[in-house]
């Protein structure tokens, strides 16, 4: 697997402030995720950089950043961006091993992984297609979440099964233009 470096000399903090714009100016903003905007009042995200090439590392801070979810229940859920995995292949690969290790570590059943990409696109998706636009975000991104607020809330969600359906006509509706446009914004 080949690690590409991050492009630029962009510095942790600029990769935490891209992605909480994405988080509020396209999550929240347009509702793709229903139960963020509570989060982000809350400030209850945490937003950790990990600016590691290395496979290994990557996976062993992110056991780390479940630790810290353990210990800090204030701590809702966790954007783990990983800048180096800018190829969505190794992205993926990298995804599988992170699946395989949060297992190893005993978290499954205590938080459930999302992942979102700059290329993200859904399997059996033309990589034009607007839909892909629900799972990408400005850099490669784990996303850690407690799976008991998961149920929780969507147990109180009138309709969590039309979430996903929501957002794709969402973005049919917005279009590849305009989505390309919000998340360029994002790196502003």
């Amino acid at each position: 697997m080949s690690n590409s470096s991050p492009s630029g000399d962009i510095s942790e903090a600029e990769y935490q402030q891209h992605t909480m714009r994405w988080v509020k100016d396209f999550v929240v903003e347009y509702n793709i995720c229903p139960f963020a905007k509570r989060e982000l009042e809350r400030g209850s995200i945490r937003y950790q950089v990990a600016m590691s090439d290395d496979i290994e590392e990557l996976l062993q801070q992110l056991v780390v950043e479940c630790q810290i979810l353990d210990n800090q229940p204030d701590v809702e859920t966790t954007l783990f961006i990983t800048p180096s995995l800018s190829s969505f292949e190794d992205y993926l690969d990298c995804l599988y091993w992170a699946e395989k290790i949060i297992s190893k570590q005993g978290y499954d059943g205590v938080y459930q992984l999302a992942s979102f990409h700059p290329d993200y696109c859904f399997a059996g998706e033309a990589d034009t297609a607007p839909s892909n636009y629900t799972n990408r975000s400005p850099y490669p991104v784990f996303h850690l979440i407690r799976e008991a607020t998961v149920s929780r809330l969507t147990r109180l969600h009138p309709d969590p099964e039309g979430i996903p359906e929501h957002n794709i006509e969402l973005t049919e509706e917005l279009g590849i233009s305009s989505l390309k446009q919000i998340l360029a914004s994002c790196k502003l």
